[in-house]
């Protein structure tokens, strides 16, 4: 437990330490809540992993506020300056989340006063920009500061390194092991926050030239002087991507967007959903009416600080919204076409579908499976895509080195304007892939918990009483990846697989409070596709049932 009476009397924010010290009075009253918080708060230092902080915003050491991104900023820079000098280059952003301006200017303030060189952005902007700058510019890492699609109470702080701090093939890419630990490490030994040394000034903003570049560098994904006039809405859901993916949509020559009023401005309190993450229940039922409004043929959703992409079009029964699986097969498909001049290799998490293998070497590309986490999967060699389920995607990786949902969302809507030339849609192009392919349907089932301790179990329940089959037919396989494989290092995950092939991957979440079960459904296409699809879906909703029941505590 940190010493609560010395953390309050060194928290450099006036704000939380009024919290503090109201809550430790009620707690020291006998306010049962209060003194369960305190506890809460002051249970440790808020871990520092591979995704950097993330964390409800609020006083104490275990919470994200200025005090501890402080010594985060600290432990940063004195890992960075053993690592490639005094002169160490640290770019930074931020997204218009409460406090996120505040805590990229207290790490700018930290960085510069150590003797390190800080850029910061002018304004908020989304998490691609700088991932693109950290490799436009050489810098030796990146801070974002965002939460991404956390609920409003939430901040993050989200670390990259570049430059001489890591090997080509890692610049621009999110930290792995050991570069977590060993930043932790440096972070454990800081000064109480007070007492780390802040510049006032000496920072640089970074030039609105390094987002021009960014801007035209969107424009290379696309046929030259292409124009189009496909209808698009889009949404920002109350996030920073909106005047950036306007700008990358109209300089393509897509000039027929509309914005979803509601939710084209950023508000850190994301008022229109319960939950800013397009994939959530609900969140793209504003746009689609507007979509209804206008006539679109088009929407594309960005999450708050725009790194994700999600995608609905409009179909016979209505608008339908495509899941991540779906939308990187249609981005792998394009992207081959390309790749199979230039070779290269596509890659994907061991969560998402199998398809993209089968595309990759269906036009001569190699392909990997990776762990969870664009940490992992932009460090596969040679990638020239990348993609996981959870509406990731990475179509440029010479440019940022990890998920873009504004070049993504980019090349959807080119897909879909190529598409619309020849008399197409999208719906066309999944059924022209799985007359290719087969069906690969895809599904989730999700384990909410409210105690963490129900997530391990689970996975030990799991682990000592799996299946005998699933979806009516025999379990062949079952993988446990925490003891690693011939593709991948050990992780938290189980892997099934019945006698069609059909599989499923359970993991814990490394986020959220839930444990993830992601299913697929392998069905080869015969006269009827028609019928292909009725058997895949008979079948996955069969492996939901099975897999619901596996993942079930016992009373």
């Amino acid at each position: 437990m940190i010493d609560i009476d010395s953390w309050i009397a060194h928290d450099p924010d006036a704000v939380t330490r009024t919290e503090l010290i109201d809550l430790k009075q009620r707690a020291d009253s006998g306010d049962s809540a209060a003194r369960a918080e305190l506890d809460d708060r002051f249970s440790g230092l808020l871990e520092f992993g591979t995704a950097g902080l993330r964390g409800e915003m609020a006083g104490g050491p275990f919470r994200m506020n200025r005090a501890v991104v402080r010594k985060a900023a600290a432990g940063l820079v004195d890992f960075l300056q053993e690592r490639v000098g005094r002169d160490a280059l640290l770019v930074i952003g931020y997204d218009a989340r409460y406090n996120s301006h505040d805590f990229a200017l207290d790490t700018a303030a930290v960085a510069t006063a150590a003797g390190a060189r800080a850029l910061i952005f002018p304004r908020h902007l989304p998490t691609p920009l700088l991932a693109w700058a950290v490799r436009f510019l050489g810098a030796d890492a990146g801070v974002m500061v965002t939460a991404s699609h956390n609920p409003p109470r939430d901040n993050g702080y989200k670390v990259y390194l570049g430059g001489r701090a890591v090997e080509p093939e890692a610049r621009g890419v999110q930290i792995v092991p050991p570069f977590d630990s060993e930043i932790a490490a440096r972070i454990a030994v800081t000064p109480p926050a007070d007492e780390i040394p802040m510049a006032s000034t000496g920072w640089s903003l970074i030039d609105e030239s390094v987002v021009d570049a960014y801007l035209e560098r969107t424009k290379s994904l696309v046929a030259p002087a292409h124009a189009s006039d496909l209808k698009i809405v889009h949404t920002s859901m109350h996030g920073v991507g909106g005047e950036t993916m306007r700008r990358v949509l109209e300089g393509a020559g897509f000039t027929n967007v509309h914005e979803v009023p509601d939710q084209a401005e950023p508000d850190p309190d994301f008022p229109t959903v319960s939950f800013p993450n397009p994939e959530e229940p609900g969140a793209l039922d504003l746009a689609i009416a507007e979509a209804k409004r206008v006539g679109a043929d088009l929407v594309i959703a960005n999450d708050p600080d725009a790194d994700r992409c999600s995608i609905a079009i409009p179909t016979s029964d209505g608008w339908r919204q495509l899941n991540g699986d779906e939308i990187g097969s249609i981005l792998g498909e394009q992207i081959a076409k390309i790749g199979a001049i230039t070779g290269g290799t596509f890659a994907s998490s061991v969560v998402s579908s199998r398809l993209l293998k089968e595309i990759a070497h269906s036009h001569g590309l190699k392909h990997a499976t990776t762990l969870t986490g664009f940490k992992w999967i932009a460090r596969a060699p040679e990638i020239i895509f990348g993609y996981e389920e959870a509406i990731g995607f990475c179509v440029d990786p010479e440019g940022v080195k990890d998920k873009d949902g504004l070049t993504a969302g980019l090349l959807f809507a080119y897909v879909t304007a190529q598409l619309r030339s020849r008399g197409l849609t999208i719906e066309d192009q999944l059924d022209n892939l799985a007359r290719a392919h087969g069906v690969y349907l895809t599904a989730p089932v999700t384990i909410r918990v409210s105690d963490l301790a129900i997530m391990p179990a689970t996975m030990a329940h799991l682990r000592a009483n799996s299946p005998q089959t699933l979806a009516g037919l025999s379990v062949t396989e079952v993988s446990d990846l925490s003891e690693g494989s011939p593709e991948l290092p050990p992780t938290d995950a189980v892997v099934l697989l019945n006698e069609k092939g059909d599989r499923a991957v359970v993991r814990p979440s490394g986020t959220e409070p839930k444990v993830k079960c992601y299913l697929e459904v392998i069905e080869p296409v015969g006269e009827s596709i028609e019928a292909a699809h009725a058997e895949a879906a008979r079948r996955m909703a069969q492996l939901q049932k099975d897999m619901s029941a596996a993942l079930t505590l016992p009373a």
